[in-house]
């Protein structure tokens, strides 16, 4: 799949003019209750004037001093914490000074510390939660390190990724020719969220693949119909006219009504379109019986099988399945194809799992395969 002709991808990265928070933290020094005995008093007092000296890494041995202070009140327990919380925020020190640090760092645009030191002070005080892990991700893709942001996000997120983190994902694999990793990300975002703009690049990508047949494009062009995707009146006239020219004119007919309904097919040719698919149609019904005794003493089941997909573009999902049943029963030349079918008709008739599995047996032709997952991701939601 040549997800190389995406264009576009830029405008659903929404982390340019980010910037990062912080929890406000308590930057003047606290009072002293009365009951805080001089053991521990001393070491704090000491504690805040050497953080207001810049000697971070004094002041807060001289907390660890006040921390040591056997039989402590709860109120010493207190202003013990609120001090540290302060020397940390003055000084840059400890897990407080760490996240203004990567705050800091982040809204400067100074990436590549976010990125090293900045995060792996987090790690040290175990404070690199998954909000900070998404802000190195941004801050790879900031810097420019696509490939690096990538494997981060792959490496850290796996399946727990969400909407905007899978969408920078694809947006840098894209932009560093990745297209496993951008179609894994965009697949992903159709599962999660069924969001018709992510099915709509999925389909256009898909529909660029080297070596389609007619058949698989129209495959393509029936996910469009069902995940709302078709884009006006060419979609909808293409998608009928694969459908006559395939054989299926009950289908053509179906998808020609939906346009015109939709005040999008209203001109002559796609009347005269109409038309040629209503008396096609009409033949069909006529020669059911006739078809189906044909397509059973056949050699192959071929014939059944493609009558089973005329079915199923008519709606008649049971006898769909049954066809493409008796077709693969007694043979059939291309084994993906009539598995592709079976999965069809299957979840025309709402048994998702068996629809399931029978896309999820082809196995051969990649083009095949592709048009096989794609129906699986939709049968999925």
């Amino acid at each position: 799949m040549n997800f190389r002709t995406i264009r576009g991808l830029a405008a659903a990265v929404l982390i340019g003019g980010a910037s990062v928070g912080l929890v406000a933290v308590q930057t003047a020094a606290p009072a002293y209750a009365a009951s805080v005995r001089p053991a521990v008093g001393k070491p704090l007092q000491e504690a805040r004037s050497l953080a207001d000296a810049g000697k971070g890494q004094a002041a807060l041995a001289k907390i660890q001093e006040a921390e040591g202070v056997p039989n402590k009140t709860p109120a010493e327990t207190q202003i013990i914490a609120q001090m540290r919380t302060y020397v940390e925020a003055k000084s840059g020190e400890g897990p407080v000074g760490a996240k203004i640090k990567f705050a800091n760092d982040y809204n400067a645009g100074r990436y590549r510390d976010v990125i090293g030191p900045d995060a792996d002070a987090l790690r040290k005080y175990s404070e690199l939660d998954g909000e900070s892990m998404r802000i190195v991700a941004q801050a790879y893709y900031q810097s420019g390190q696509k490939a690096e942001c990538v494997r981060y996000i792959k490496d850290n997120f796996g399946g727990g990724a969400g909407e905007g983190l899978l969408q920078m994902l694809m947006r840098c694999a894209y932009d560093i020719g990745d297209d496993e990793s951008m179609r894994g990300a965009l697949e992903k975002l159709v599962s999660s969220t069924g969001k018709p703009e992510y099915w709509k690049q999925l389909l256009k990508a898909a529909e660029r693949a080297k070596g389609l047949t007619d058949h698989q494009t129209l495959d393509i062009y029936r996910l469009k119909l069902l995940s709302g995707t078709l884009e006006g009146k060419d979609d909808y006239t293409l998608l009928a006219q694969l459908a006559i020219q395939l054989g299926f004119p009950g289908e053509a007919q179906n998808v020609i009504q939906k346009g015109m309904s939709a005040n999008l097919l209203t001109d002559d040719r796609s009347k005269r379109l109409m038309t040629m698919a209503q008396t096609q149609a009409g033949q069909d019904a006529a020669n059911l019986a006739k078809n189906m005794q044909a397509a059973q003493a056949a050699k192959n089941g071929d014939a059944l099988v493609k009558l089973g997909e005329d079915l199923w573009g008519q709606g008649k999902f049971p006898d769909a399945i049954k066809a493409v049943q008796a077709g693969i029963a007694k043979g059939v030349t291309d084994a993906s194809n009539a598995q592709i079918r079976l999965g069809m008709a299957y979840l025309g008739a709402g048994q998702k799992d068996a629809a399931l599995r029978a896309f999820n047996s082809v196995k051969d032709n990649p083009n095949q395969q592709m048009i096989a997952h794609l129906w699986a991701l939709y049968a999925r939601k």
